[in-house]
């Protein structure tokens, strides 16, 4: 069972800290939720939080205005630390200082097991020394929400069934062969940086934006 900490960044809550709260768990304006928000433009039940195959993953609730976590409506995600999530008039932050300070070291090529020979105690202290600096400069450095919710290309599901896998394979190779098709269309003008694309390949791209669309909302919203 994961444990998760959040924190109430703005609206009526601000300031709050959720912490170590075990998964799953639901947020919302009503009582029974393991996350009660004073904010009458979220809904009763509005998301949900759960632990799936190491992944921590957020889905709304059919909720009535939405959920948006780093400026992005979704309705099923994974979370990482760092990650804004906005609902109503809500802001919360995922993670504890210590989650998102380890992550901000990653994405910078921090690795604190290379070459490590510290014991248990020292590993714990290099730890916290970084996640502190990171704290103490998060407000002054204009790149790290950036650089938190840069957007990096996602793992492949696992554990998938046979059928499961060759229909995930049979997506993206539609995917891909569209793109490469695309792309080859594409003409470039000599001594310029720019591009140029027919208008009928750019209804094609606008239509492939709109199957993906379709995509993740059947994705997010199964029928039942």
């Amino acid at each position: 069972m994961a444990l998760i900490t959040l924190r109430a960044l703005d609206g009526a809550d601000r300031g709050r800290v959720f912490q170590d709260m075990p998964t799953p768990l639901s947020i919302g304006r009503e009582e029974g939720n393991s996350v009660q928000l004073n904010d009458e433009r979220i809904s009763r039940f509005h998301l949900k939080i759960q632990e799936d195959q190491d992944k921590i993953v957020l889905t709304d609730l059919e909720s009535t205005n939405g959920t948006k976590v780093n400026g992005e409506t979704v309705q099923l995600c994974v979370l990482r630390p760092g990650d804004v999530i906005m609902l109503g008039r809500t802001v919360l932050l995922f993670g504890s200082r210590e989650e998102i300070g380890r992550r901000l070291a990653g994405l910078r090529g921090v690795d604190l097991t290379e070459g490590v020979t510290m014991d248990t105690d020292e590993l714990d202290q290099e730890s916290n020394s970084i996640s502190l600096e990171f704290e103490l400069g998060f407000g002054d450095s204009p790149d790290a929400q950036a650089t938190l919710h840069t957007l990096m290309p996602p793992e492949l599901p696992g554990s998938l069934s046979p059928g499961q896998t060759a229909q995930l394979a049979e997506l993206l190779q539609y995917l891909h062969l569209r793109i490469r098709g695309l792309l080859g269309s594409v003409k470039s003008k000599k001594k310029s940086d720019r591009v140029m694309l027919e208008q009928r390949q750019w209804q094609n791209l606008l239509d492939l934006q709109d199957r993906l669309a379709g995509y993740l909302r059947s994705i997010g919203e199964p029928t039942e």
